[in-house]
């Protein structure tokens, strides 16, 4: 079996959390069979101050799973039409998420694709947070799983910490404020990274061991 990611990895600050997120897989147990994808673009988010988050304003239903454990499906709707997933991380108590931005499949592509069958490249099938949450199954049904469960149908593998050079960092994308702040990271030249990457971003430093 696949060693899941430990919950303490988790249990830090958003940005050591999003690096640290890099090169892992997410698994699914899907309908149409399981699909595994491993990270390559994510975007970090905090509580208090940072006005971009969800959770910026403090506990509400929607929100209440962000404070904490590490580890738990963040899964919310937007504009109406698509779902999006965080991982949450921070101590118990402190509010932040990892927003899962884009993946590479490393499953069965047949099974993918059925899931997808809209996508014209498999870089494309997990390319943006909306794709990635569809084809993975995110809905509201997810909202709360513990994907460092080994028995939970999602579940966080982990992947050997990323070569700290390859990872580059840019502002967020699609947020009203604090859309400078520089958390959305990726695996530079990756083709499943999204799209829009504003500005040519720069190295991050490794994340700390925990």
């Amino acid at each position: 079996m696949s060693e899941l990611l430990d919950r303490a990895q988790l249990a830090v600050d958003v940005p050591d959390a999003a690096v640290r997120l890099l090169g892992c897989t997410v698994e699914s147990d899907t309908p149409d069979g399981p699909v595994a994808v491993r990270l390559v673009e994510v975007e970090a988010y905090r509580g208090a101050d940072d006005p971009a988050s969800h959770s910026f304003r403090g506990p509400t239903p929607r929100n209440a799973v962000m404070f904490g454990p590490a580890g738990h499906l963040y899964v919310y709707f937007v504009y109406g039409m698509h779902f999006c997933a965080n991982i949450t991380c921070m101590a118990d108590g402190d509010s932040g998420g990892v927003l899962l931005r884009a993946g590479e499949v490393v499953s069965d592509l047949g099974v993918a694709h059925a899931r997808r069958p809209t996508a014209r490249r498999a870089a494309d099938l997990a390319r943006g947070p909306a794709r990635l949450a569809s084809l993975l199954g995110l809905d509201r049904s997810a909202n709360g799983l513990d994907v460092t469960d080994p028995g939970s149908r999602v579940r966080l593998v982990a992947g050997p910490p990323v070569d700290p050079s390859t990872v580059r960092t840019g502002p967020r994308v699609g947020v009203a404020a604090g859309h400078e702040t520089p958390w959305r990271f990726w695996l530079d030249g990756n083709p499943a990274v999204s799209a829009f990457r504003p500005g040519r971003g720069h190295p991050v430093r490794p994340v700390d061991p925990v």
